[in-house]
This record gives C-alpha cells, structure tokens and sequence, in this order.
C-alpha cells in the first residue's frame, strides 16, 4: 500500500503571532514552525500502516526550502520519503492543486491529512483535492483500518461517531482519535541520523493561481481588566452584568 501524507508547516501555538507590510503578512521572525498537530496524527496512523502491513510512506509540503526541517522531522518519525513542491502556499485551492497533479503521476492508495491545519484553520484543501481527482473522501476521522482495498472507517459528526466503509484510493483527513496524543511518535537519535539520508525530492510547482488574495491580518481586541468582586455581593454582581456586560 502507497501512503501520501500531506504535512502543513505551521507556527507552534505558543509562538508569539505579528504582522508585516502594513498588516497584510505574516511576520516569520523568531517564530518556531511544526508539523500541523491533525497532520501529525495522520502521520502517526500512517507509520503504523507501515509497521504492520509494510505500507510506503511518502510525506509532501508546498512550500519554499523553509519547511525542509519539517519534512526532515517527518522522515526522522518514520517516512520512507519526502516530496517539497516548491511554492508559497498561497491559499488552500492552490495547495490542492499541487497535490492532486503530484496524485495523478504517483497514483497513491491512501491519502491521509489532517481535517485541517492550525494556522489558516481553513479546512479546504482535503475536500478539494477529492473533487479535484473524484475519489471518496472522509473527514474528521477517528479511527481507520484498512485490509486490502478494503477501509473502515470512524468520522465524529453532531451528536455521535458514523461508521463508513470504502474502497481504496480514499483521501482521509484525520483528528484527534486517528491516534492518540501518546501514540505520537518523537524522533530518536536513529530516526534523525538516518532522515539525513532518505531521499527529499524538490519538484517545481504546476501552473496554477490562487483563487484568494489576504487584504489583511487583525490581531484579536487584547482583554480588557478583571473586575474582582466579593463571593457575597450578589446583587452586585447582577447589577454589573445586566448594566455594564449587559450580558442579562
């Protein structure tokens, strides 16, 4: 089985977040990027393909030679391979459209993502790429196992969890319950001696454009003062939120 693992670099949440350019860029500077967190569970569950039924795994980013050090860390986790399309992800049409055209000439089993990534949280680019390439998609997985050509699934909807089946090629985008938190993998001093050595092909990005342009970036309103009040002072507390919150 051929594994496509589409992996989104992206600032860690703790990252201080500033703009550029009139607040229409984001400001890199000082800035520690990750494998996007949905992404790594896919990843996580592609290894484990990997490990038991003897899958491939190729991992692919769009992105410029910055977000090398993520695939790295992808291959040091286990990835057989690495593919950077080399672009600017401009928007989540553009990005889907690198990787079906990568999809088209590599013809892969199983596509795993994240149902979205952490800094955009535009959710766009697994739905795209299904309808780019007409194969069955799942969303918000949770659970997957594969036998043949032959996929169950487990997907979180409203209210509780739908079981689906499919045939292989899908594309599943993953979250929280593909894998587990402790099931995900940290690189060991092996995995990172011989990432250096698995093989990180660049290859240039299709012709194709974005369908969004960013106007700008705002930063959310900081919070505004605590207002303590004493435990017993009831009334007080009804007075300030009907009259000053006017959230009653």
């Amino acid at each position: 089985m051929k594994i496509l693992v589409c992996i989104s670099h992206v600032p860690d949440t703790t990252s201080k977040i500033n703009f550029t350019g009139d607040s229409t860029e984001f400001d890199t500077n000082g800035v520690q990027f990750v494998i996007n967190p949905y992404d790594e569970f896919a990843l996580t569950r592609a290894i484990w393909f990997q490990e038991k039924q003897g899958a491939t795994v190729t991992v692919v980013n769009v992105g410029d030679a910055t977000t090398e050090p993520t695939l790295r860390k992808a291959l040091a986790i286990g990835a057989d391979a690495a593919i950077r399309i080399d672009a600017k992800p401009t928007d989540g049409y553009f990005v889907a459209q690198q990787l079906a055209e990568l999809y088209k000439k590599e013809n892969y089993d199983l596509v795993l993502m994240g149902k979205e990534s952490i800094d955009y949280n535009g959710a766009m680019v697994p739905g795209l790429l299904a309808s780019f390439l007409d194969i069955d998609y799942i969303n918000a997985c949770i659970g997957l196992e594969v036998e043949g050509t032959n996929a169950q699934a487990s997907r979180e909807i409203d209210g509780g969890v739908e079981k689906v089946s499919a045939t292989l090629p899908i594309i599943v985008a993953g979250q929280k319950g593909l894998v587990e938190e402790k099931d995900l993998k940290i690189p060991n001093m092996r995995g990172i001696m011989m990432a250096r050595k698995k093989p990180l092909t660049v290859m240039p990005a299709t012709d194709a454009s974005a369908t969004t342009e960013i106007n700008s970036f705002e930063k959310p309103a900081e919070k505004g003062a605590c207002k303590m009040i004493d435990a017993s002072n009831v009334d007080e507390l009804i007075n300030l939120l009907h009259n000053e919150a006017k959230v009653i």
